[in-house]
Protein backbone atom coordinates (compact mmCIF):
# COMPACT_ATOMS: atom_id res chain seq x y z
CA UNK A 1 0.00 0.00 0.00
CA UNK A 2 2.94 2.43 0.81
CA UNK A 3 4.18 1.60 -2.58
CA UNK A 4 0.90 2.57 -4.14
CA UNK A 5 0.06 5.42 -2.29
CA UNK A 6 4.09 6.87 -3.16
CA UNK A 7 2.93 6.17 -6.65
CA UNK A 8 0.08 8.21 -6.22
CA UNK A 9 1.26 11.15 -4.90
CA UNK A 10 4.02 11.00 -7.64
CA UNK A 11 1.46 11.09 -10.11
CA UNK A 12 -0.57 13.57 -8.77
CA UNK A 13 2.29 15.84 -7.73
CA UNK A 14 4.27 15.78 -11.52
CA UNK A 15 1.06 15.69 -13.58
CA UNK A 16 0.09 19.41 -12.03
CA UNK A 17 3.42 20.84 -13.37
CA UNK A 18 1.94 23.68 -16.18
CA UNK A 19 3.37 22.90 -19.34
CA UNK A 20 1.98 23.19 -22.95
CA UNK A 21 -0.38 20.25 -22.52
CA UNK A 22 -2.18 22.43 -19.73
CA UNK A 23 -2.41 25.39 -22.56
CA UNK A 24 -3.94 22.49 -25.21
CA UNK A 25 -7.01 21.41 -23.08
CA UNK A 26 -7.59 24.68 -21.95
CA UNK A 27 -7.64 25.28 -25.33
CA UNK A 28 -9.58 22.04 -26.82
CA UNK A 29 -12.17 21.08 -23.97
CA UNK A 30 -14.12 24.60 -24.57
CA UNK A 31 -14.11 24.36 -28.23
CA UNK A 32 -15.24 20.75 -28.10
CA UNK A 33 -18.32 19.34 -29.54
CA UNK A 34 -18.78 17.25 -26.88
CA UNK A 35 -16.73 19.00 -24.07
CA UNK A 36 -16.46 16.66 -21.42
CA UNK A 37 -15.53 13.76 -23.66
CA UNK A 38 -12.90 16.11 -25.29
CA UNK A 39 -11.65 16.77 -22.37
CA UNK A 40 -11.65 13.14 -20.60
CA UNK A 41 -10.00 11.90 -24.00
CA UNK A 42 -7.36 14.27 -23.77
CA UNK A 43 -6.90 13.62 -20.42
CA UNK A 44 -6.49 9.53 -20.46
CA UNK A 45 -4.15 10.27 -23.65
CA UNK A 46 -1.35 12.30 -21.57
CA UNK A 47 -1.75 9.68 -18.30
CA UNK A 48 -0.54 7.26 -20.87
CA UNK A 49 2.18 8.62 -22.02
CA UNK A 50 3.08 9.52 -18.18
CA UNK A 51 3.23 5.62 -17.56
CA UNK A 52 4.74 5.11 -19.98
CA UNK A 53 7.71 7.13 -19.75
CA UNK A 54 7.42 6.77 -16.07
CA UNK A 55 8.30 2.59 -16.67
CA UNK A 56 10.90 3.59 -19.04
CA UNK A 57 12.82 5.44 -16.21
CA UNK A 58 12.41 3.13 -13.78
CA UNK A 59 13.77 0.48 -15.86
CA UNK A 60 16.51 3.04 -16.56
CA UNK A 61 16.48 4.23 -20.17
CA UNK A 62 16.71 7.36 -19.52
CA UNK A 63 19.49 7.84 -21.33
CA UNK A 64 18.25 6.56 -24.26
CA UNK A 65 16.76 10.34 -24.42
CA UNK A 66 19.74 12.04 -23.23
CA UNK A 67 21.92 11.31 -26.42
CA UNK A 68 22.79 14.56 -28.48
CA UNK A 69 20.97 13.34 -31.53
CA UNK A 70 18.04 11.60 -29.85
CA UNK A 71 17.60 14.84 -27.63
CA UNK A 72 17.39 17.17 -30.71
CA UNK A 73 15.19 15.03 -33.00
CA UNK A 74 12.65 14.96 -30.01
CA UNK A 75 13.09 19.16 -29.09
CA UNK A 76 12.98 20.16 -32.88
CA UNK A 77 10.05 17.61 -33.40
CA UNK A 78 7.88 18.81 -30.24
CA UNK A 79 8.50 22.56 -31.32
CA UNK A 80 7.39 22.11 -35.04
CA UNK A 81 4.37 20.22 -33.36
CA UNK A 82 3.74 23.18 -30.68
CA UNK A 83 4.42 25.86 -32.95
CA UNK A 84 1.85 24.71 -35.94
CA UNK A 85 -0.84 23.57 -32.99
CA UNK A 86 -0.57 26.81 -31.73
CA UNK A 87 -0.65 28.91 -35.21
CA UNK A 88 -3.67 27.33 -35.93
CA UNK A 89 -5.55 27.87 -32.67
CA UNK A 90 -4.67 31.32 -33.02
CA UNK A 91 -5.96 31.77 -36.78
CA UNK A 92 -8.95 29.60 -35.34
CA UNK A 93 -8.96 32.27 -33.05
CA UNK A 94 -9.02 35.07 -35.14
CA UNK A 95 -11.53 33.42 -37.77
CA UNK A 96 -14.22 33.42 -35.02
CA UNK A 97 -13.79 36.86 -33.37
CA UNK A 98 -14.23 37.74 -37.24
CA UNK A 99 -17.52 35.91 -37.18
CA UNK A 100 -15.59 33.07 -39.76
CA UNK A 101 -15.29 29.95 -37.70
CA UNK A 102 -16.71 26.66 -39.60
CA UNK A 103 -18.42 23.54 -37.98
CA UNK A 104 -15.58 21.66 -38.88
CA UNK A 105 -13.45 23.61 -36.60
CA UNK A 106 -15.04 21.90 -33.90
CA UNK A 107 -12.77 19.72 -31.35
CA UNK A 108 -13.81 15.77 -31.75
CA UNK A 109 -12.81 13.57 -28.97
CA UNK A 110 -10.85 11.70 -31.32
CA UNK A 111 -8.77 14.24 -32.83
CA UNK A 112 -8.01 15.79 -29.13
CA UNK A 113 -7.19 12.01 -27.96
CA UNK A 114 -4.25 11.81 -31.18
CA UNK A 115 -2.61 15.87 -30.60
CA UNK A 116 -2.49 15.21 -26.57
CA UNK A 117 -0.91 12.20 -27.26
CA UNK A 118 1.67 13.67 -29.79
CA UNK A 119 1.97 16.77 -28.01
CA UNK A 120 2.98 14.69 -24.79
CA UNK A 121 4.98 11.85 -26.23
CA UNK A 122 7.41 14.31 -27.64
CA UNK A 123 7.47 16.63 -25.44
CA UNK A 124 11.36 16.87 -23.81
CA UNK A 125 9.44 18.39 -20.52
CA UNK A 126 7.56 15.44 -20.13
CA UNK A 127 10.72 12.59 -21.10
CA UNK A 128 12.84 14.51 -18.53
CA UNK A 129 9.84 14.95 -15.64
CA UNK A 130 8.88 10.72 -16.36
CA UNK A 131 12.45 9.53 -16.88
CA UNK A 132 15.05 11.32 -14.70
CA UNK A 133 12.91 13.33 -12.09
CA UNK A 134 10.00 10.46 -11.51
CA UNK A 135 13.03 7.42 -10.57
CA UNK A 136 14.80 10.16 -8.76
CA UNK A 137 11.79 10.63 -6.69
CA UNK A 138 10.49 6.75 -6.63
CA UNK A 139 11.23 4.36 -3.55
CA UNK A 140 14.25 2.52 -4.29
CA UNK A 141 12.42 -0.90 -4.50
CA UNK A 142 10.70 -0.28 -7.12
CA UNK A 143 13.61 -0.18 -9.35
CA UNK A 144 14.76 -3.18 -8.43
CA UNK A 145 11.98 -5.33 -7.68
CA UNK A 146 9.53 -5.81 -10.82
CA UNK A 147 6.42 -6.37 -8.73
CA UNK A 148 7.37 -3.13 -6.70
CA UNK A 149 7.29 -1.25 -9.98
CA UNK A 150 3.82 -2.78 -11.12
CA UNK A 151 2.50 -1.49 -7.42
CA UNK A 152 4.01 2.31 -8.26
CA UNK A 153 3.21 2.88 -11.89
CA UNK A 154 -0.29 1.78 -10.79
CA UNK A 155 -0.11 4.59 -8.25
CA UNK A 156 0.86 6.96 -10.98
CA UNK A 157 -1.60 6.03 -13.58
CA UNK A 158 -4.69 6.47 -11.09
CA UNK A 159 -2.34 10.04 -9.73
CA UNK A 160 -1.97 11.12 -13.34
CA UNK A 161 -5.29 10.20 -14.93
CA UNK A 162 -7.40 11.70 -11.64
CA UNK A 163 -5.15 15.20 -12.21
CA UNK A 164 -5.84 15.57 -15.91
CA UNK A 165 -9.34 14.32 -15.93
CA UNK A 166 -10.27 16.55 -12.35
CA UNK A 167 -8.49 18.97 -14.17
CA UNK A 168 -10.40 18.94 -17.81
CA UNK A 169 -13.98 18.70 -16.07
CA UNK A 170 -13.36 21.71 -14.55
CA UNK A 171 -12.49 23.54 -17.77
CA UNK A 172 -15.52 21.48 -19.29
CA UNK A 173 -17.80 23.07 -16.52
CA UNK A 174 -16.24 26.21 -16.61
CA UNK A 175 -17.69 26.43 -20.52
CA UNK A 176 -21.35 26.39 -19.21
CA UNK A 177 -20.61 30.20 -18.29
CA UNK A 178 -17.72 30.85 -21.09
CA UNK A 179 -19.29 33.03 -24.20
CA UNK A 180 -18.17 32.46 -27.62
CA UNK A 181 -15.85 35.84 -27.90
CA UNK A 182 -14.22 34.64 -24.70
CA UNK A 183 -13.52 31.03 -25.96
CA UNK A 184 -12.17 33.31 -29.43
CA UNK A 185 -9.72 35.36 -26.67
CA UNK A 186 -8.57 31.98 -25.21
CA UNK A 187 -7.66 30.46 -28.57
CA UNK A 188 -5.50 33.77 -29.60
CA UNK A 189 -3.82 33.55 -26.65
CA UNK A 190 -2.94 29.88 -25.85
CA UNK A 191 -2.29 30.09 -29.53
CA UNK A 192 0.43 32.55 -29.06
CA UNK A 193 1.33 30.23 -26.15
CA UNK A 194 1.69 27.34 -27.32
CA UNK A 195 3.62 28.69 -30.24
CA UNK A 196 5.85 30.72 -28.01
CA UNK A 197 6.55 27.19 -25.69
CA UNK A 198 7.65 25.05 -29.23
CA UNK A 199 9.88 28.03 -30.04
CA UNK A 200 11.50 27.66 -26.79
CA UNK A 201 11.56 23.62 -26.95
CA UNK A 202 13.25 24.16 -30.05
CA UNK A 203 15.48 26.71 -29.16
CA UNK A 204 17.05 24.71 -26.35
CA UNK A 205 17.07 21.45 -28.08
CA UNK A 206 19.62 23.38 -31.12
CA UNK A 207 21.20 25.21 -27.76
CA UNK A 208 22.03 22.00 -25.79
CA UNK A 209 23.24 20.20 -29.03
Amino acid sequence: MALFVAGLGLGLFLAAQVGPVTLLIVRSVPRGGRALLVGLAMAVAVALVDVVYAALGLFGVAQLFGGGTVRLAFGLASGAILVAIGARTAWIGFRARAGFETAREVVLPRRAFVTAVAATALNPLTIALWTVSFPAAAPSSAEHAAGSAIVVLAGVALGTTTWYCGFAAAVALARKRVGDRLIAAIDVVTGFGLVAFGGLLGYRAIEER
